[in-house]
């Protein structure tokens, strides 16, 4: 998910949706706004990978709820999980095949984008918010298969 913007409904849905696939992880790409709108994330039956965007205001209190659900930093944040290598950001890298990775996630531009080759995926999850674009998404992505979903909340 990405570029929620404090947009509780939305947030809610999504989790629902991760809740309901049983998620191993989920990532916000950013934009979170608000501890208030973070705390939602506390429903979520996995941990949290987020960094901040550029309208993450409250940056102490975001960490604060994250020190319970998961990590939160400033981008790129790179991991490992379920033997796939990710590189997580709010914008998208300027060269993606230079992120020495399987999987790139960015947000920021409101629209979801999937690119795939070979085993090198880039991801936008779209906007969770739909302030901007009118509509509200998420993405699932299968490790195993590399398939991702882009699901309209």
């Amino acid at each position: 998910m990405a570029d929620s913007h404090d947009n509780l409904t939305a947030i809610r849905k999504a989790v629902e949706v991760f809740n309901q696939v049983n998620c191993s992880l989920v990532l916000h790409a950013g934009d979170i706004i608000a501890p208030f709108a973070a705390q939602e994330l506390r429903n979520l039956h996995c941990p949290v990978k987020a960094v901040f965007g550029n309208c993450d205001g409250e940056k102490d209190g975001l960490v604060k709820v994250f020190q319970e659900i998961g990590e939160i930093g400033p981008s790129p944040l790179r991991f490992t999980h379920e033997n796939l290598r990710f590189w997580l950001s709010h914008y998208p890298a300027e060269d993606p095949k230079s992120t020495a990775t399987e999987v790139v996630v960015f947000g920021h531009t409101h629209r979801s984008q999937v690119n795939r080759d070979g085993n090198f995926l880039v991801v936008n999850p779209g906007e969770t918010c739909g302030w901007v674009k009118g509509v509200s998404t998420v993405a699932l992505l299968d490790p195993g298969t590399l398939v991702v979903e882009v699901i309209i909340l």
